[in-house]
């Protein structure tokens, strides 16, 4: 592995997740960074030129074996953007390793497309292109149903609930199922 991939590593190293499983997400744990990181920082320390290169190839090589084992991921900002947008309309705090420790930035509306609708006891459940499906919990009546295709645009509303306009029409309040 070049020191070129080594650098470009760099780049993406203040992404780093240590992937522990579901607990690692229910909780803000202490930011500790994985051994394979670690193993790359130290090299920095090391004064002779070719052993610094030789530390820098082994522990990236290490690096490269825990991301491909999964135990270490690397993520950039566009992609904890990316997964803050998908989980709208869930209530969770976001773990301090998806945010980097900025201020997360906030999602007050997305819009979106139906992929399919259909009518449950007289409330609408909708499924949306990324999979996400919303649930009309109030009685309002739509003028013409959702079909895929349509557009909609959700926002957030007072306590914690959300409107969704489909078409343009009038807004019902929903909920996030999945």
């Amino acid at each position: 592995m070049s020191l070129i991939t080594v650098r470009h590593l760099g780049l993406g190293l203040a992404g780093l997740l240590l992937a522990g499983g579901g607990a690692a997400l229910a909780q803000d744990a202490p930011k500790q960074r994985p051994a394979a990181l670690n193993a790359v920082v130290a090299c920095r320390s090391i004064a002779d030129t070719a052993q610094r290169l030789a530390c820098f190839d082994a522990a990236a090589a290490g690096l490269d074996e825990a991301e491909a084992k999964g135990e270490v991921v690397v993520v950039d900002r566009s992609q904890i953007r990316e997964a803050r947008k998908a989980a709208f309309g869930f209530t969770f705090k976001m773990p301090s390793f998806m945010t980097g420790g900025d201020k997360p930035e906030s999602f007050d509306r997305i819009t979106s497309t139906v992929q399919s609708a259909y009518e449950s006891g007289g409330a609408w459940v909708i499924t949306l292109e990324d999979g996400a499906v919303w649930r009309q919990i109030d009685t309002e009546r739509l003028r013409k149903s959702p079909k895929p295709g349509s557009k909609v645009e959700i926002r957030t509303a007072v306590l914690g609930s959300f409107f969704m306009k489909v078409d343009g029409q009038i807004q019902i309040r929903v909920r996030r199922d999945r």
